[in-house]
């Protein structure tokens, strides 16, 4: 396959982007008074305006025109026909069949149902209260113990889905190795009345089984009988044995496949805290939410697409603009943990320097992920966006309704995100700015004088992502929109987003110096700074 840069579309990229690097957003809008319609598009309750971008029908066009030089189309279709397009592990990417109606891709929607119908089983034992712990008493408290994929993602849905909590139980998230995070977790919490979810595909992550057996300490230091372990631990995971070496019963195992990826997982039994938290109901919501925009990901035309869209108008500002970061500003208190869930998706599928058919990349791939809830964001890092020397993209999330409809507090939030957006490409004018300072009492010249300090170049480019509510059903659209996306970018670079060697190289190195650590009889053979990081290490212990 071609390299991206030598197609046709490329280079003519890079030609119109120079023609338009001076013409300002807010021009189109002067002579386009239908440019918000034209530059919009909506699927799964998810309405998308990204008229405020640095693009004409141009610019979509030869966008589009190097999808299908990239073949975007029989790409994508090879993912959901369930051919091994993770080439590196020679694994099939098939988190859509998570989300698919039992009877879709045959070869695995046995196995998906099956532990459908397990989870629900569990989740209604749980919640009806014939599930107990070992002293006979309900379940009041799950603790999730994970990272990466079996983390982020069930405890951003459970927190993005706080509305839809059943009463009387309460979720928490355990994920860093340093001790601190299990032992405040575990602060008030009654061991009688806890339950354990330790989510690790091959339990054999050192830092989910590191928490998982101190948490069992804590459980057996208070309950006493080795017995308690197989009433107040599950685990989501495909190595049985370790599992039932734990102590977890084998009929509390939920199981995994090598077809999910980890950061793709919250779909599958990963999702298993959500629907405590829940309820089974509102995690099927979820999934088929995700399924809706499966669906129009696979049939939707490339113009009217919403993931392709935004997939594109991020090669356009990485590629063309030399955009290095990226900035998903969620204006919903409850979306709080969704740009670090994101943050891990992107970074960790498209973080990439190698091409698929081999060989190193020539061009940059994926941006740095960051951001913050709004309105907290815009008295912090905005003062970049608006001012800064770097070109940052920015991606608005907002609802139309709130959970909690409360005096004005929402048409403020509004408000806020729009404003933003709007600031954002409309900028300030030296003229302006000098106006602004007069009003404040400073004379012509001293006005004249400061007013760059208030100039704000504008023609900054954001998409405003707008749902009509955050339900389980959009919050399911929404991270697929953003799966899909990423998807796409990955085609369009030539990469493979389905692995993580980058992740591996750390654990390998950890494995090495963990034993040096503990071991005061073993010296240290590593580099000069290493050697005396642990020499440090060993005099304060």
């Amino acid at each position: 396959m071609p390299k991206p840069t030598q197609h046709p579309s490329w280079q003519a990229l890079a030609r119109h982007r120079d023609a338009i690097a001076e013409t300002p957003i807010k021009h189109w809008f002067e002579q386009n008074p239908a440019r918000a319609e034209q530059f919009s598009a909506q699927a799964c309750g998810i309405y998308l305006d990204f008229s405020k971008h640095r693009i004409n029908h141009d610019t979509m066009t030869l966008l589009l025109q190097l999808a299908r030089e990239q073949h975007l189309e029989q790409r994508v279709q090879a993912m959901y026909q369930g051919e091994p397009i993770n080439t590196t592990e020679q694994r099939q990417v098939l988190h859509v069949a998570l989300r698919s109606q039992c009877g879709a891709l045959p070869d695995h929607m046995a196995d998906v149902c099956r532990v459908n119908e397990q989870m629900a089983r569990f989740v209604e034992a749980v919640h009806a209260g014939h599930w107990r712990g070992h002293t006979g008493e309900r379940i009041s408290d799950v603790v999730n113990i994970g990272i990466g994929g079996s983390d982020l993602g069930p405890m951003m849905v459970t927190q993005a889905l706080t509305p839809f909590h059943k009463p009387g139980i309460k979720a928490h998230f355990v994920s860093n190795v340093d001790a601190s995070d299990l032992c405040e977790t575990l602060k008030g919490l009654n061991p009688a009345t806890t339950l354990f979810v330790v989510a690790s595909k091959t339990f054999t992550t050192t830092e989910t089984l590191t928490n998982a057996r101190s948490a069992r300490d804590w459980l057996l230091a208070d309950l006493k009988h080795e017995s308690a372990v197989a009433k107040h631990f599950v685990a989501v995971s495909v190595n049985v044995e370790k599992v039932k070496a734990f102590g977890i019963a084998e009929d509390n195992i939920f199981p995994m496949w090598d077809w999910v990826g980890g950061r793709y997982s919250l779909w599958s039994a990963i999702g298993l805290p959500i629907a405590l938290a829940c309820g089974m109901e509102h995690f099927n919501a979820l999934r088929a939410g995700a399924a809706d925009m499966d669906n129009h990901f696979a049939s939707a035309p490339l113009e009217q697409n919403l993931p392709v869209i935004l997939a594109m108008l991020g090669i356009w500002y990485v590629n063309f603009w030399d955009a290095q970061s990226h900035a998903i500003l969620p204006y919903d208190h409850y979306l709080g943990a969704f740009t670090k869930y994101i943050q891990q998706l992107d970074m960790e599928s498209n973080g990439k320097n190698a091409y698929l058919d081999g060989g190193y990349l020539e061009h940059h791939t994926g941006p740095v992920i960051w951001g913050e809830v709004g309105t907290n964001g815009q008295h912090s890092f905005h003062q970049l966006l608006h001012q800064g020397t770097r070109l940052v993209p920015v991606d608005f999330i907002v609802a139309l309704n709130s959970h909690n409809p409360l005096g004005d507090h929402h048409a403020q939030l509004f408000a806020n995100c729009l404003s933003q957006s709007r600031a954002l490409m409309l900028g300030k004018s030296a003229a302006q700015a000098a106006a602004e300072f007069e009003a404040m009492g400073y004379s012509p010249d001293q006005a004249e004088q400061l007013a760059h300090h208030k100039v704000m170049p504008g023609n900054r480019p954001s998409s405003t992502l707008v749902l009509e509510h955050l339900t389980p059903q959009t919050l399911g659209a929404l991270i697929a929109l953003y799966e899909h996306k990423i998807f796409v970018q990955s085609v369009i670079w030539g990469i493979n987003a389905f692995d993580q060697w980058g992740v591996e190289l750390g654990k390998q190195l950890c494995n090495e110096i963990h034993p040096v650590l503990v071991n005061k009889n073993t010296e240290a053979d590593f580099d000069g700074s290493t050697n005396t990081l642990i020499s440090i290490y060993k005099h304060a212990h």
